[in-house]
């Protein structure tokens, strides 16, 4: 890549809207804001395609939804709080502390709802980028942080007749308040995080609930309990004692995901996780037939496990009944299996997830990076990647909070506050520089790339123990884009990652697009 000796004028180059612009009102987005006005970036945007901020705890208000990691873990560092009712707080909690940041930290102002970005091209000349909203209307940055997450777009099910149920249909992440299912005849279609949530709740009021399994989740024990206010009041009182709280619920998250699913090949601690979740559901469940079915059959970690004291023993209630065989079609009232069973039903809820790693939701807009390079055709081509799950070579001036390989299977928020240190230490260089272009070296990224697929080997995807799993981890071309490392190597390669790693360019600067090499070809 070298400039161009007829470079324009800089002083003649427009000047953005925004010096930034994070795109998704959720966690990441809040906290991404936060921690850049913390650190003078404060001429930044919230673009947010909701009504309401907060992101997945915006949209999913499903009976029983609730975090799945201790309460303690899922809140920023700078802003912890002891007042949450239980160790693993209810969905509308989350929201609440959503709004509690947004205000506290004065981000709620800078925050413009119900704007979708259909677009964003970047300007390979001004050193910045167009942003095309669906109301018709552009803003434009000179960097953007694409926050949206991964778990946003509801993800419809391919069965015929779906679209044709007569009743109630609605997603668990979109869910209808107004339905009342007392008494109804529900049927729920999967068995992932949210079915395990919903379905202890829909069949307590339900005539009638059928759940349709494709695959059965791992679910352990939920070390939950209420938080009375004496103990919180405590916790918030005495000093350290929140910090104390924090570190105990970090490592124990550690250890049951990063670790675990990182090191299979290294520390055994999945076929501890195994012994525990087949002797708990040995306990919860009565019927032989029934435990059987809801028996996974791939190693702990190769999907989303679930933690609940209360999925696995609604089975044992008459009105609850597991249905395996697979479903051929859905007709206006009813849902009909391959066996040529009728099940009918009032109600239709789709348990089944989000688009993850499918083209169009990473990210859910187009974006064109320099020399007019697709970011979907470029890791259609050459397979998810980004250096530190932050930058992409070829995309200058755009840094992502959930990129590929930037997740470790942590707390979300620990991600949030190490992905936007790695951002701001280069958003502080280029401004000691002067620099308005800011792009990680191809050579940069691929050592990067090829330093997480050396990793493969430990990882339990990789043990040849999840074929029967249908995990949403694996991405199209097969791999899985988890930063396979502990959280503290992340936290610490956000702080100390070599500067040279970047070009830092100054106004006017007209830079060639790079000659990107398919990286980690195996």
């Amino acid at each position: 890549m070298t400039s161009t000796d007829q470079a324009p004028d800089a002083r003649a180059l427009p000047v953005p809207d925004h010096d930034v612009a994070i795109i998704g009102g959720g966690f990441s987005g809040i906290g991404a804001a936060i921690l850049l006005d913390k650190a003078g970036f404060s001429d930044y945007v919230v673009l947010e395609d909701g009504d309401g901020i907060g992101g997945a705890w915006h949209w999913n208000t499903y009976p029983g939804v609730a975090v799945d990691i201790p309460s303690f873990s899922y809140q920023f560092s700078f802003e912890q709080t002891a007042r949450w009712s239980r160790l693993y707080a209810p969905g509308a909690e989350l929201k609440a502390y959503a709004e509690h940041c947004v205000d506290k930290y004065d981000v709620r102002r800078r925050i413009r709802l119900r704007s979708r970005v259909v677009a964003a091209t970047f300007d390979d000349v001004a050193h910045l980028w167009r942003l095309d909203l669906a109301d018709g209307t552009a803003i434009t940055a000179r960097f953007v942080v694409g926050a949206t997450g991964v778990l946003t777009q509801p993800n419809l099910p391919d069965i015929p007749g779906v679209a044709d149920f007569a009743g109630t249909t609605m997603h668990t992440a979109r869910w209808d308040h107004g339905v009342d299912l007392t008494g109804k005849r529900v049927a729920i279609i999967g068995t992932g995080a949210s079915s395990v949530q919903a379905v202890p709740n829909i069949a307590a009021v339900a005539s009638s609930l059928t759940v349709f399994q494709r695959t059965p989740i791992w679910c352990l024990p939920k070390p939950d309990a209420p938080m009375p206010a004496p103990v919180r009041a405590l916790l918030g009182a005495v000093p350290g004692a929140k910090r104390v709280g924090r570190l105990v619920s970090q490592t124990y998250v550690e250890v049951t995901f990063p670790l675990a699913a990182h090191f299979y090949g290294v520390v055994p601690l999945a076929a501890g996780g195994e012994a525990l979740g087949r002797a708990y559901l040995k306990r919860a469940v009565r019927d032989p037939e029934v435990r059987a079915k809801l028996t996974p059959d791939y190693a702990l970690g190769c999907k989303r496990p679930s933690f609940s004291n209360d999925y696995l023993p609604a089975f044992n209630r008459e009105n609850v009944h597991l249905e395996t065989g697979g479903i051929a079609e859905i007709t206006p009232d009813a849902v009909v299996t391959r066996d040529g069973t009728r099940h009918e039903i009032d109600v239709l809820v789709l348990a089944t997830g989000f688009k993850v790693f499918e083209r169009g939701n990473m990210p859910t807009y187009d974006v064109v990076g320099a020399g007019g390079v697709s970011l979907d055709e470029f890791w259609g081509a050459q397979r998810f990647q980004a250096y530190h799950g932050v930058s992409v070579p070829g995309f200058p001036n755009l840094f992502s909070i959930l990129g590929p390989y930037g997740y470790n299977g942590s707390s979300y928020f620990n991600l949030i506050e190490t992905q936007t240190a790695h951002v701001v230490r280069a958003l502080k260089h280029a401004r000691h520089r002067g620099a308005t272009r800011v792009e990680v070296t191809p050579e940069a990224n691929t050592r990067f790339w090829e330093r997480m697929l050396s990793r493969r080997p430990r990882q339990v995807f990789f043990q040849g123990r999840c074929g029967s799993a249908n995990s949403y981890y694996f991405d199209e071309h097969g791999d899985v884009p988890f930063r396979p490392s502990p959280t503290l190597e992340t936290m610490w390669d956000a702080r100390r990652y070599p500067l040279g790693d970047y070009r830092f360019d100054a106004p006017g600067t007209v830079v060639a697009p790079p000659t990107l090499v398919a990286a980690g070809a195996e």
